[in-house]
């Protein structure tokens, strides 16, 4: 975790000297930066079950969330007011204040790193140190890759999974395309709807954190993608500025709700072992695989309809795939836990007759 955050930081830090001629060099280094945030992600997401029993997995994924949200915030107000409002600063040269972000990125990140390097337990497991690092990676995801095929409970939650993220990133990652595309919105309306979509988050993780405590996670997880359905039905029938806030506050409630409990429910559900970071890893790259599916259906839809709106309907049918998939799930668990009670209840039954019979 310490490596991918290093590259990540300090790349997102040499961002500073990209000027627009050095084309490469901004490439380079933005490529750098995603491969360190997203490789720190997957260590990051592992130390759930390692630092936590299961009762609290939903809490403490809910305050990560909420924390990451509120940080996220925090930085990007302090950026825009820099690069909105330079002369307050005494800068004249039009590119610092954009190179100042890249820097205080660097800085913000490795600062609060260091706490969490600092505090975290030394939990490491021991992978293959013999051969290619990069091919033992792949080794690890294959064995994954076994046990998730072998457990019908955690192929199908993974499946549930692709479609949701699917749904959600899509949203994420487009919305504002869609603002500034399909309803003329400009920047003055997006960056504003884009802090209240993260501050709406810290309370939309928190809100379902506690709804899964008293209904469990997968319906929990039901729940959201019902809200989400609703949200981009809602989305067709926007025309303006006013909707597309109304539409920006759902989305920020039930995003931040349905990640921290997408997290929470996969380290409750994956097997005993001590190599969380290999099935958080799997967990990771499904997440990536979605995103990429699910934004480029969002593109060539709209490339071959000539409207986002048909985009949208096709984000609806996404969460209503994983919805189904998180019934036969739900149903699955049902199942088993009642063929468990009367496999009990059985063999209580026939503890006392034997007993009985002795006396």
């Amino acid at each position: 975790m310490k490596v991918f955050t290093f590259i990540g930081a300090i790349s997102c830090g040499l961002l500073y000297f990209f000027n627009g001629h050095n084309v490469e060099w901004g490439i380079i280094f933005f490529a750098l930066g995603t491969i360190g945030y997203g490789g720190s992600l997957v260590f990051y997401n592992s130390f759930l079950p390692v630092i936590a029993d299961p009762e609290y997995h939903d809490s403490i994924s809910a305050r990560g969330y909420s924390m990451g949200y509120l940080g996220g915030v925090i930085l990007l107000v302090i950026n825009l007011i820099i690069i909105l409002f330079p002369a307050w600063f005494g800068i004249s040269d039009p590119q610092l204040p954009a190179k100042i972000s890249f820097l205080s990125v660097c800085v913000w990140w490795l600062g609060f790193a260091h706490l969490t390097f600092r505090r975290l337990p030394k939990y490491t497991f021991g992978h293959e140190k013999e051969g290619n690092p990069i091919f033992n990676g792949y080794r690890e995801l294959r064995k994954v890759y076994v046990q998730v095929k072998k457990s019908f409970e955690l192929k199908i939650y993974l499946l549930a999974f692709f479609f949701l993220m699917m749904g959600i990133l899509t949203v994420m990652f487009m919305a504002a395309t869609y603002g500034e595309k399909q309803l003329g919105l400009k920047e003055t309306v997006l960056i504003p709807v884009i802090l209240v979509i993260q501050l709406v988050g810290m309370l939309g993780a928190t809100l379902f954190s506690k709804l899964s405590a008293r209904i469990g996670n997968i319906r929990a997880l039901m729940i959201s993608i019902g809200i989400w359905i609703f949200i981009c039905l809602g989305v067709l029938f926007v025309t303006n500025a006013i909707g597309f806030v109304i539409v920006a506050f759902f989305v920020g409630l039930v995003m931040g709700g349905s990640q921290s409990l997408a997290r929470s429910t996969f380290s409750k559900m994956i097997p005993e072992t001590i190599d969380h970071t290999s099935f958080f890893s799997f967990y990771d790259v499904t997440e990536k695989f979605a995103t990429v599916a699910g934004t480029f259906s969002f593109g060539i839809i709209e490339a071959l309809t000539g409207s986002m709106k048909y985009s949208v309907i096709a984000i609806i049918g996404f969460f209503i795939v994983g919805y189904l998939f998180l019934v036969v799930l739900r149903w699955r668990l049902i199942e088993s836990y009642m063929r468990n009670s009367i496999d009990g209840a059985i063999s209580m039954v026939r503890q006392r007759r034997n007993n009985g019979n002795k006396n």
